[in-house]
């Protein structure tokens, strides 16, 4: 309840300013403002001051918290930390290191507080450089042995930014730990992909007695997701439904379904979990249906995406939408892609560049290059080369190498390089369309303009483009010349074109090599043989030149 009192009780004020921190309530803390601001309070009371900035942070509303701070004649170091806090806590990091220089500027000393806040402030705006220096401060002063909040403060940090090597060090040197310590380490393990690092900490963490928390979980099973482990993410799950913390935890639900959605044959346990939730959220629903995506389970991924919707009225993220479109673009769901972009430039998202790649690719992958071209268009200095390589390709397939030639100029123009993937898209195309002449234009062109690191793929993709094209001799060379030795597809490539073109000498020769190489594989004796059904093998005349070449 608000102060009723007309005469300044400071009691009243401070008690309701606590309330409204707990119930984060910003009209009733409004009004208390406007109480204490009628009575001249603030400039008397530092206290009220500064547990008024508290209370607007908490909340959220920083702009007036700074405006309290601002009023404030003298301002010790609980209201710089204060304001300070609230940044951090907000996820306002520049703001909060800002405010840390001015607090500088005007010399007032930090305390263990004001260093908490700060190092918070550094995890979230990734400031390694002023990190270490209060890492440092902190080691000079003596603190790191006598704060286990601090200490936390700073593995947090380093497990934040990235940088596992100092949050161990630290983690280490710290005299006590507690849950908190254990989990800034697994989080950022976790964080970092190092699976099998997480799980490792988790076996000391247990071995010491301490008792897991919620975030404890959700580190272990994301951990289980990227090492596949199935037995120690299925503890983990009967641990927590034992505890009851399934019901209560979204964000272990989320947890679960995540890591069952990761780990092959696990999709069941991921639907179970995720259908027994009694609340989901939006980070819920895209953990599933990229699941599906994953899994190839299209008309799934487009199932989940309308109740989603529909049943429990979330608005999807771009990460939903990402693997929504690529679901319409395999299946060739042409009207749904189209509704979905209709969604996504309603919801303002449409000059995502992720979005627009995969507005792209959809399109293309539908056949709808016009489409494609238009959602491109009004981008073309796009800086990711993936969606320049999707649209080109769909116009190589349909054989306009106009558009081809026209969109590699306007990279070039634009100075976005081709990549590996854009060179062997357009060899694979070439190939299929039967685009000889081009195909090896654009490889020579591509490789000796830009530093693309050829692959054996490329390589073959290029015996290939001779062998449909019946250049046999220039397959043979690209085979004795190739930079990278020749494997199994390579020589399957070469008996295939022998079958088409009907020639033994070069085909039991590529047959020799492949069996060699592929010593389980199928293929090569059913293209041998089919070329000795349509070929008479005791004809003479069909032993080329190209028969007698050496292959090996």
């Amino acid at each position: 309840m608000l102060p009723t009192l007309q005469f300044y009780d400071r009691i009243s004020v401070l008690k309701a300013l606590k309330l409204c921190q707990k119930e984060n309530d910003i009209s009733k803390t409004r009004l208390i403002h406007e109480y204490v601001a009628e009575r001249n309070i603030i400039p008397k009371d530092v206290y009220i001051s500064t547990t008024l900035i508290t209370t607007y942070a908490r909340c959220g509303v920083l702009k007036e918290a700074r405006e309290v701070f601002e009023k404030m004649p003298v301002r010790s170091v609980v209201s710089w930390n204060a304001l300070i806090s609230g940044y951090a806590q907000n996820g306002l990091g520049n703001e909060a290191l800002e405010c840390f220089r001015e607090m500088a500027e005007v010399g007032v000393t930090p305390d263990s507080i004001t260093y908490i806040s700060i190092l918070k402030a550094c995890g979230i705006v990734g400031s390694l450089e002023i990190g270490e220096d209060i890492d440092a401060t902190v080691r000079n002063q003596g603190l790191l042995q006598k704060d286990v909040v601090l200490g936390n403060a700073l593995v947090s940090m380093y497990s934040k930014i990235g940088v596992m090597e100092k949050a161990r060090e630290v983690f280490d040197q710290l005299p006590l730990r507690n849950v908190v310590s254990w989990n800034a380490l697994l989080t950022g393990y976790a964080r970092k992909g190092l699976g099998e690092e997480v799980l490792k900490c988790f076996r000391q963490m247990t071995d010491t007695g301490i008792p897991p928390t919620e975030i404890t979980y959700v580190s272990i099973l994301k951990a289980c997701g990227l090492v596949g482990s199935v037995v120690i993410g299925k503890e983990i799950d009967a641990e927590i439904r034992k505890k009851g913390l399934l019901q209560k935890s979204i964000m272990l639900g989320s947890a679960l379904v995540d890591m069952y959605s990761k780990v092959p044959l696990m999709l069941f346990e991921a639907w179970e979990v995720f259908v027994h939730m009694p609340t989901r959220l939006i980070i819920t629903w895209t953990s599933l249906i990229g699941a599906y995506a994953e899994h190839g389970l299209y008309e799934e991924v487009l199932d989940c995406f309308v109740k989603m919707q529909v049943v429990d009225n979330l608005s999807p993220d771009a990460i939903a939408y990402l693997d929504s479109l690529k679901a319409c673009g395999f299946l060739g769901a042409t009207n749904k892609g189209q509704g979905i972009h209709s969604c996504i430039v309603k919801q303002g998202i449409d000059r995502d560049e992720f979005v627009i790649g995969a507005l792209v690719d959809m399109y293309a992958n539908c056949g709808l290059l016009n489409e494609a071209w238009v959602v491109f268009d009004h981008k073309l200095s796009f800086p990711n080369v993936v969606p320049w390589t999707t649209l080109i390709s769909g116009f190589a397939f349909q054989g306009d190498i106009d558009n081809v030639i026209h969109l590699l100029e306007i990279m070039r123009y634009e100075g976005i390089e081709p990549d590996e993937i854009t060179l062997l898209s357009i060899l694979t195309v070439c190939s299929h369309v039967g685009l000889v002449d081009f195909g090896c234009e654009y490889f020579q062109v591509l490789t000796k303009d830009y530093s693309i690191d050829l692959t054996i793929e490329h390589h073959n993709c290029l015996l290939d483009l001779f062998g449909r094209a019946g250049q046999l001799d220039e397959l043979v060379t690209m085979v004795k010349d190739m930079p990278i030795q020749p494997n199994f597809i390579s020589y399957r490539t070469v008996l295939g074109a022998c079958k088409k073109w009907e020639n033994i000498g070069l085909g039991r020769q590529a047959f020799d090599c492949a069996v060699r190489l592929g010593k389980q594989q199928t293929a090569p004796f059913v293209l041998i043989s089919n070329i000795y059904a349509v070929v008479d093998s005791e004809d003479s005349s069909i032993l080329d030149n190209h028969g007698y070449m050496d292959m090996g």
